[in-house]
């Protein structure tokens, strides 16, 4: 499985906020800076992170975006989900569609692992994540998602 770009972006970019924020709203052009995301494809993340109730917007001066609620309350899959992402391994895209419209042999398996990873994911939080960055004393924020979200 790999994980898209689309995905990795948010993940990071919650990431950075939870590391960030923890005093006053964050800019989007702060994000952008520290992790090298374009700062138009980050406004498209966060206008879908917001739907998905993660993050809160405050206007005016000094204002940004915080987590919507504390670190430890936002996982990964939950984050992967609000962005329309996919974790799925299967060739179908779980619709059972993938031996010539019909169910393959091995589609059960592959929904059976794309459940596992999300599972997984579903785990782990924005708070465990900062931990391990701190424990690890790891270069970047996308350096501890790469070893934690599968390539």
């Amino acid at each position: 499985m790999k994980l898209t770009t689309r995905g990795r972006y948010a993940v990071t970019a919650m990431l950075d906020l939870a590391i960030h924020g923890h005093e006053s709203p964050v800019t989007l052009s702060d994000i952008s800076a520290r992790q090298e995301i374009s700062l138009s494809y980050l406004e498209q993340l966060f206008s879908k992170l917001r739907r998905g109730d993660l993050v809160t917007s405050v206007r005016g001066p000094g204002g940004g975006y915080r987590l919507s609620r504390e670190r430890k309350g936002i996982f990964v899959a939950q984050i992967i989900d609000a962005v329309d992402e996919s974790v799925d391994v299967t060739n179908c895209q779980g619709k059972g569609n993938c031996h010539q419209g019909e169910v393959c042999l091995t589609h059960h398996l592959w929904q059976d692992l794309s459940d596992q990873i999300h599972g997984f994911l579903s785990g782990i939080s924005l708070a465990d994540l900062v931990d391990q960055r701190g424990s690890r004393k790891s270069g970047t924020s996308s350096d501890v998602i790469q070893q934690l979200v599968l390539q």
